[in-house]
């Protein structure tokens, strides 16, 4: 018996998700409330697994599922060589196995094109506002998650060795962080 299925997706915890696929009737939804910089999403993958032959995927908008281009294509294929059906209500897109026409396709690569070149707008808008407010001394940026006592013994662990992994649990940071307060 084929399912509707839902995928929403927020970039941030304190987002609301009500607005996306509101008054759709769905048999089950898996929601992320993570940045789609990346495919690497747990309701996603959940998602991707679940779907079988026949179900339907809704999602709220092409931006909602993908930020790149080659993930949208990645995971739009992907459903659709289950036999998954794929819906993109804002964009008023459906993609069918088998039934997917070349202007379907091509509409599929020119919307995820514009949504891909949105993001990068926005994301250069963002680094121009904190540029102009880091002139103007409005901006200081994040904390930072170690004091100097903090930094110092980091870097001691490093030298003698110690993994940045443990080092990264250790101290309740990342590790790419481990690694900017060593090459600081």
């Amino acid at each position: 018996m084929s399912q509707a299925i839902g995928y929403i997706r927020v970039s941030s915890e304190g987002q609301n998700t009500s607005r996306q696929l509101d008054g759709l009737k769905l048999d089950r939804v898996f929601e992320d409330k993570v940045s789609a910089k990346d495919t690497n999403r747990p309701a996603l993958k959940e998602m991707i697994a679940y779907a079988r032959e026949g179900d339907t995927v809704n999602v709220h908008s092409l931006d909602r599922l993908a930020r790149n281009l080659e993930d949208l294509r990645g995971i739009v294929r992907g459903l659709l060589e289950k036999g998954v059906t794929v819906v993109f209500h804002k964009e008023g897109l459906t993609f069918s196995h088998g039934d997917t026409s070349p202007m379907g396709l091509l509409l599929l690569n020119v919307m995820g094109a514009f949504a891909e070149f949105e993001r990068s707008l926005i994301k250069e808008r963002q680094k121009e506002g904190i540029e102009q407010a880091k002139k103007r001394g409005a901006y200081t940026g994040r904390k930072p998650s170690l004091n100097s006592e903090q930094v110092e013994e980091l870097r001691k662990l490093a030298a003698l060795g110690v993994a940045k992994s443990k080092l990264a649990r250790q101290f309740k940071i990342s590790r790419e962080s481990v690694y900017n307060y060593l090459e600081a």
